[in-house]
């Protein structure tokens, strides 16, 4: 079974992935987390986690990792800090380890930040560190959903580099996306947005090769 390290495993699509991955017969989550106290939620479970911080050192977290998912997100709070400084720290420790894949949630609007102006800084962010990763030495999937929402998961999407329309999407099924970007065969050097739809997920990831 592969290692799989989440950043951001304490949010809630966080807490989704480390459920599939957990469920899964092909990993084996690693639960990165920023506190003490949000360790036993996941080792009641008897799911592996790292205490750290995307703020901090992150020099030995990818040590003994396949692959890595990064769910995490600072809130609107510290999106420089965060969601693109962060990201590309840990970007850079996947190089260092030879991790064989790196799996970012972004979101839709990323390539294009400029045309949102509320969310313009996040979205910045987001794509600076979407860039980052496209111009590393690691094999990514980049994944940019639309709005995000509570509805129980359906396990279908609507999936193009550029769907040109906004919508939402739920976290289960963004959550399902991301672990199914994991696999070797799907979304190799792939950046693309996703929407409820009406296809299976396995089967649209399976055209973005």
């Amino acid at each position: 079974m592969e290692n799989i390290l989440v950043a951001g495993a304490n949010g809630t699509t966080g807490k989704k992935i480390v459920h599939l991955l957990n469920e899964s017969q092909y990993f084996n989550p690693i639960a990165m987390v920023r506190k003490e106290e949000q360790v036993k939620q996941f080792s009641d479970k008897n799911i592996t986690t790292i205490l750290a911080d995307l703020e901090g050192d992150l020099t030995d977290t990818t040590k003994n990792i396949d692959k890595v998912i990064f769910a995490a997100g600072s809130g609107g709070k510290k999106v420089v800090e965060v969601d693109q400084e962060g990201a590309k720290k840990l970007i850079k420790v996947s190089e260092k380890h030879k991790v064989k894949k790196f799996v970012m949630l972004s979101s839709m609007g990323a390539d294009e930040p400029e045309n949102a102006p509320k969310l313009k800084e996040y979205l910045k962010a987001k794509h600076n560190a979407d860039e980052y990763l496209t111009e590393s030495d690691l094999n990514y999937t980049i994944v940019r959903p639309g709005t995000l929402s509570n509805n129980k998961g359906v396990g279908k999407i609507k999936l193009s580099k550029k769907l040109n329309q906004s919508g939402q999407i739920s976290r289960d099924d963004v959550a399902q996306t991301l672990v199914r970007s994991l696999h070797d065969d799907v979304a190799n050097k792939e950046a693309f947005e996703i929407l409820e739809g009406k296809t299976l997920i396995g089967r649209a990831l399976d055209n973005t090769n």
